[in-house]
């Protein structure tokens, strides 16, 4: 397959006629049955028609993903919830009037209109509204319903950058548009509004505290995000398989920082001893104290925000840099940083050396 590149001319900034008719034709693409790889605030999603069982086959066939892991239907308009959902109660007019377009998924009892093959044979459909307006133009163009994971190889770091949707997606995609990088860096929180109390699926931007907030209830985490043996079906993308690993092996050490900093660079040269090629995730504050062959900075210490948005970059960097083991400081799993060490801990394959 020849994939076409589709090149934003000024990205994040006003778009040129030259730009829009560009991000159009991607839509026909998709209109037409094709699937194209596009830039959300979150991370670079792979887009289809999600009201064609075709088209969905096509997303997992190029992932290589579990026909099992639900698809996410982005929309561009809140109006189109109401033509997928078979319900929608007034607590998720709530979150949509708040949250929409933005960084959100919910989850609701779906129409028959949406085929299970977008699903992953649930009842149930996850949607959601992005406020990428690269994204809005072209799910209105491709017909106002795409479904869309992200545009990377499963089980591979999610693509905040262009550069490596190509990596994964050149050849198995019709089209990729370069859009810049992502606002927020990591996929959107995911809440299921068929269960009560509603339940967080996938930890994100909008934390469970938000939208409390909003519902004026208490708003659960499923455990199975924790457990990495839940033995259930997933209700939602990320819940059951391995995500977002870097080629490298890749452990999360916490404990507190004097005792982080010199256990690492022990490991560090015991690894060495044994040929490995060493990475460190660390803060700046101690990027510098570490001894490892690359290390790659996330950020002052407690700044989430910059943590997330360079969270896969990273990740992805190692495997540039040919690294076979890596070492991450942990995150405080509170607010955004749930979502952080959620990553890292699917990423991690959920080891963890305590310090």
């Amino acid at each position: 397959m020849d994939t076409k590149i589709i090149t934003i001319k000024a990205p994040g900034g006003r778009l040129s006629e030259e730009d829009i008719s560009g991000i159009q034709k991607a839509g026909e693409i998709i209109k037409n049955g094709g699937i194209v790889a596009f830039p959300t605030e979150t991370v670079y999603g792979l887009g289809g028609d999600a009201l064609s069982p075709e088209s969905s086959k096509k997303i997992y066939a190029a992932k290589g993903r579990p026909s099992d892991n639900p698809l996410i239907v982005h929309i561009s308009r809140i109006e189109s919830l109401y033509e997928i959902a078979e319900t929608v109660p007034d607590y998720a007019v709530k979150l949509a009037e708040v949250f929409w377009p933005g960084p959100l998924t919910m989850i609701l009892k779906k129409k028959d209109i949406v085929p299970d093959e977008t699903t992953g044979g649930l009842d149930t459909v996850a949607v959601r509204f992005p406020s990428d307006p690269v994204a809005k133009i072209l799910i209105n163009a491709a017909g106002g319903f795409v479904a869309a994971p992200s545009a990377n190889i499963s089980g591979r770091p999610s693509p905040t950058e262009a550069k490596y949707v190509i990596e994964d997606m050149n050849g198995r995609a019709d089209a990729i548009i370069d859009g810049g990088g992502g606002e927020i860096g990591l996929e959107s929180t995911i809440v299921d509004l068929t269960v009560q109390p509603p339940q967080i699926l996938r930890p994100g931007f909008i934390t469970s505290e938000m939208l409390g907030r909003v519902l004026g209830t208490e708003v659960e985490t499923d455990k199975a995000i924790i457990s990495p043996e839940s033995g259930q079906k997933p209700r939602a993308p990320g819940m059951k398989y391995r995500h977002y690993a870097p080629r490298g092996e890749l452990v999360i050490v916490e404990g507190e920082n004097e005792a982080v900093v010199s256990g690492i660079n022990e490991m560090i040269r015991s690894d060495k001893e044994s040929g490995c090629r060493t990475g460190v995730m660390a803060c700046d504050e101690n990027a510098g104290r570490y001894d490892a062959d690359v290390v790659k900075k996330t950020g002052p210490k407690g700044d989430q925000k910059e943590a997330a948005k360079r969270l896969y970059s990273i990740l992805r960097s190692f495997d540039d840099e040919e690294v076979t083991k890596i070492y991450a400081e942990s995150f405080e799993a509170e607010g955004f940083g749930e979502a952080i060490m959620n990553r890292l801990l699917k990423a991690a394959g959920h080891k963890i050396i305590k310090k």
